[in-house]
Order: structure tokens, then sequence, then C-alpha cells
């Protein structure tokens, strides 16, 4: 009796072990990442949404971004040497 115990604590032990073996090589495969369509105003960053900027690339690679919040406006430019400016101009007056 106590044999047959024994074989069964074996069996279940390694039928509960062999889904924790195979697992870890789908574990540690990359994480997909989404991309939000081109058409849509804003991207998904950590589950929230973020606002997407108007981005003009120049073909030196120098870039400009205006990204708009409400009554602000972040301007973030970046020359074609890497020269990176970020400026934010706020008006309270002006509604959007």
């Amino acid at each position: 009796m106590k044999l047959n115990i024994g074989k069964a604590l074996m069996i279940g032990a390694a039928a509960c072990l062999a889904p924790a073996l195979a697992t870890p090589a789908v574990a540690q495969s990359k994480p997909q990442v989404q991309h939000t369509p081109k058409d849509w105003s804003y991207e998904i960053q950590d589950g929230k949404r973020v606002p997407k900027g108007n981005r003009v690339t120049n073909a030196d690679g120098s870039w400009r971004e205006e990204l708009r919040q409400g009554n602000c406006v972040t301007i973030k430019e970046r020359s074609a040497a890497g020269e990176y400016k970020e400026s934010r101009e706020c008006n309270p007056t002006k509604s959007q």
C-alpha cells in the first residue's frame, strides 16, 4: 500500500511541475509592443492616453514637434547637429 501512495505522489508532483517547466520559454520571450494607429490623436503609454504631437521632420534630420494640452503649447526642436530645445507657453485667456 505504501508503495502505491509513493508512486501516486511522484506522478502527481511530476504532473504539477511539467507546466511550470514549460512556461519559462514563453515568459522570457519579448513582450509585443502595440502601436496606436497613425490617425489617432494620442498614444497609449503605461495604460494612459498621451497626446501625440504634430512632428515635422526635415531632410537633414532635424525636426520640430508641437504638442497642445489645453491652453498650453509645448514646442520640441532638434537640429541636424543634435541640439535639443524644448519650450512651453501657456495662454490662460485663449481657449481652444
